[in-house]
């Protein structure tokens, strides 16, 4: 008959180690709760936030105009896709009035404050997208080091103890590397998770971002064209 496995006690284990590896194995578990939050609270930001987008894009293509609905706009600041616009008719506007006083006309240079209106919503919505991200990456590289961190600690003391008992067999030796071996254990079960979920919304973060400059591309074109006194027709390109 095969002899019984052995079972693993996680508990007892983390009670044999002493307070640096208790220390370094509870951050890690709370760093592992905290990214999990993190993980899907940012996945569901990703969804809510695409799908107002696409939403508010089929809206939009049905507007005859777009340059009188600032106000509108700014209504819906919490949607990028209509903070880009808002911020791109009020920059138009301010540059028409500032033109105005100086007794100049020109379209092209209203147009040019419009595309930097919009270039600055990209850039600021590209890091909300981002937000959260760093963290993750933060968890992702430095859990698998603090659990390799308790590993050798906890070995040091082990030896350090049977050096002190004058005792070098395996049954003395052998509690403690398991206990000091519970931090790597516990540092790859946060790194683990995380770097796939960093992963998965490094990449839905960066769908979005195309998205939202390829939106920034129509919305200047269709800007572009009222301004010169043209109306286009609603289409998938506004």
């Amino acid at each position: 008959m095969c002899p019984p496995l052995a079972t693993v006690n996680l508990i007892e284990m983390f009670l044999m180690t002493d307070f640096v590896g208790q220390l370094i194995t509870s951050g890690l578990l709370l760093g592992s709760l905290v990214a999990w939050t993190v993980m899907i609270g940012k996945h569901f930001e990703l969804s809510r936030t695409r799908r107002m987008n696409l939403l508010f894009e089929a809206r939009l293509r049905g507007e005859k105009t777009l340059l009188d609905q600032g106000e509108a706009m700014k209504l819906h600041s919490s949607i990028p896709y209509a903070d880009v616009c808002a911020d791109a008719i009020d920059a138009y506007w301010r540059a028409e009035a500032f033109l105005k006083k100086r007794g100049e006309d020109s379209g092209r240079a209203r147009m040019e404050h419009a595309e930097n209106g919009i270039q600055r919503a990209v850039a600021r919505w590209t890091l909300n997208y981002e937000s959260s991200m760093i963290f993750l990456a933060t968890i992702v590289t430095g859990a698998p080091f603090l659990g390799l961190l308790g590993t050798v600690w906890g070995v040091m003391d082990a030896f350090g103890a049977v050096a002190a008992e004058q005792s070098a067999s395996l049954r003395a030796l052998a509690p403690g590397v398991s206990a000091a071996l519970m931090t790597t254990v516990a540092g790859l079960v946060v790194a683990i998770p995380s770097v796939f979920g960093y992963n998965f919304l490094l990449g839905r973060s960066r769908q979005l971002t195309t998205e939202l400059e390829n939106y920034a591309s129509s919305l200047a074109d269709r800007l572009e064209l009222e301004s010169a006194g043209d109306t286009p027709p609603p289409g998938p390109a506004f």
